[in-house]
């Protein structure tokens, strides 16, 4: 997955299980955050720490979702024991984690990793965390939507 290329469309269903397609968002900025999975030590840390912040990611009028292969029941559950306020998606089959390259070393799982997409619908921002024990910093995340602008 290269900058400039232009972002793999997909439908996945969020925690409510209604659907959520990509392309409806064409001329926004949109930023899939990949995690491993719901209720771990960093996955939780890393969404929280999106919830604290979320009045700075909504400044951006970026469309932010967090996907990982956890079920559609299991994001639900973990969205309202955490009052997380971002979209999470069920990357089940794991498609869409392979189509962005967020390959994990865990079994059934995606890796760590924040993907921007610009309003022209092309990848602007591209990272995997090497060790996904760290989480992404939500000031460098808040500084490539600003980019992708």
């Amino acid at each position: 997955m290269n900058i400039g290329e232009a972002a793999p469309d997909f439908t996945l269903k969020d925690g409510e299980g209604s659907e959520w397609t990509l392309s409806n968002y064409k001329g926004r900025t949109v930023v899939l955050l990949f995690y491993p999975g719901d209720n771990t030590p960093v996955c939780t840390a890393q969404l929280c720490s999106v919830r604290d912040h979320w009045s700075e990611y909504q400044a951006t009028g970026a469309e932010v979702v967090g996907i990982s292969t956890d079920t559609v029941e299991s994001h639900d559950k973990f969205a309202e024991k955490h009052s997380l306020p971002l979209r999470l998606l069920s990357d089940a089959d794991r498609k869409v984690s392979e189509m962005y390259d967020m390959k994990s070393w865990l079994p059934g799982r995606s890796a760590r990793g924040v993907v921007v997409i610009d309003g022209d619908g092309k990848i602007a921002y591209h990272k995997v965390q090497a060790v996904s024990l760290f989480k992404p910093s939500d000031a460098d995340v808040l500084a490539a939507i600003r980019k992708a602008e």
